[in-house]
C-alpha cells in the first residue's frame, strides 16, 4: 500500500460534543484504508509558517459516491493548527497524505472483540466494529473521558455494538470511573479473544497491563506526536520489545500506531532504555 497525496475539498465541518468532525473529498485514499490508519493534514494553507503537518486517525470513509472518495476525522483543539483546522468551511482546500501507518489487524476467527475509546480515541473505532461484525465477531465496546462532552459518538457506537459500556472520570454519564474499572468484569462475561485500544497513553498502558494478565491478545494505537507523518523526524518514537526479544525503537508513524499491548514497554515511553539496541552508552564521555 503506497500513500497518496491529494488535495481534498471541505465538504462539511460539524460539532460534536468537544470537538468538529472534518468531511474531505479524498479519492485515491479511501479506497485502500483500513481501520487504524490516519492521514496527515497540511496546516495554515501554502504561505503559513505552520510547517509541520498533523496526523489524525481516519474515523469514516465512503469509497464512492459523486466526490470519488470522502473521509472523516475528528479534530480537538488544542493549538493554533487545530484551531485554524476548526475554523475551514465548505469548499475549503486542504492538503490530505494517506493513509499512512500500520492498521489494526482483523482476527481469523470469530471471536468476541472488546474495543476501547478514550475521548475521541474512539473515532477509529467505528470502522473497526463494522469490520469485526462483518466477520462474524461478538463487538462489545467501552468508551470513557473526563467528561460527558468529551466523549464522542456513544449514540452511533450503541448501533454498532452488541453492548455499549460508557464511563466518565466526574460521573456525568454513565459508570462513575475509568474505562479499566469495568473491563475485567467485561472480558470476562464475554470471554474476549481480542482487546483493541486508542486514547492516551495512560489509558492503553493499563488496558494492556490488564489483557496481558488475562493472556488476551490486545492491540493499541498510540496517540504520539507525530511530526511528519513519514519515519523521518523521530519524533515519535516508543520502546517495542520485537519477536526475538530485543526492544527497538520504533516509530508510531510507519511501523505503529497499531502496536501489540504486550509488546510496548509502556513504563519506559519517552526514554530511550539502556538495554535497547543502539541505545548511547550509559555514563560514556
Amino acid at each position: 500500500m503506497v500513500p497518496v497525496q491529494v488535495k481534498g475539498e471541505v465538504l462539511d465541518m460539524r460539532r460534536v460534543g468537544a470537538y468538529h468532525v472534518l468531511s474531505l473529498t479524498a479519492p485515491g485514499i479511501t479506497d485502500i484504508t483500513r481501520p487504524g490508519h490516519f492521514v496527515t493534514l497540511g496546516i495554515g494553507g501554502e504561505e503559513s509558517s505552520m510547517v509541520l503537518r498533523r496526523a489524525f486517525a481516519i474515523h469514516q470513509v465512503q469509497s464512492r459516491g459523486v466526490y470519488g472518495g470522502t473521509l472523516d476525522v475528528v479534530i480537538g483543539v488544542h493549538g493554533k493548527g487545530t484551531r485554524w483546522l476548526s475554523e475551514r468551511r465548505r469548499h475549503d482546500v486542504i492538503d490530505i497524505v494517506g493513509p499512512l501507518g500500520r492498521p489494526f489487524v482483523l482476527p481469523k476467527e470469530r471471536v468476541a472483540c472488546v474495543l476501547i475509546g478514550g475521548g475521541y480515541g474512539s473515532a477509529p473505532l467505528f470502522m473497526l466494529a463494522e469490520q469485526l461484525r462483518e466477520r462474524g465477531c461478538r463487538v462489545d465496546v467501552v468508551v470513557g473521558a473526563s467528561t460527558e462532552e468529551k466523549l464522542f459518538g456513544v449514540l452511533d457506537l450503541k448501533r454498532l455494538a452488541s453492548t455499549l459500556t460508557i464511563t466518565t472520570d466526574d460521573g456525568s454519564l454513565g459508570e462513575h470511573g475509568r474505562v479499566t474499572d469495568v473491563l475485567p468484569a467485561l472480558m470476562d462475561r464475554v470471554d474476549a479473544g481480542v482487546v483493541y485500544a486508542c486514547g492516551p497513553m495512560g489509558m492503553l498502558q493499563a488496558v494492556a497491563e490488564l489483557a496481558t494478565e488475562r493472556r488476551t491478545y490486545s492491540q493499541c494505537a498510540v496517540e504520539e506526536a507525530m511530526a511528519c507523518g513519514i519515519g523521518v523526524c523521530m519524533t515519535c518514537v516508543v520502546p517495542v520489545i520485537g519477536e526475538d526479544g530485543v526492544t527497538r525503537m520504533l516509530r508510531s508513524c510507519v511501523e505503529g500506531p497499531v502496536f501489540r499491548g504486550d509488546r510496548v514497554r509502556w513504563a519506559d515511553v519517552g526514554t530511550i532504555p539502556p538495554d535497547t539496541l543502539g541505545a548511547p552508552e550509559q555514563g560514556g564521555h
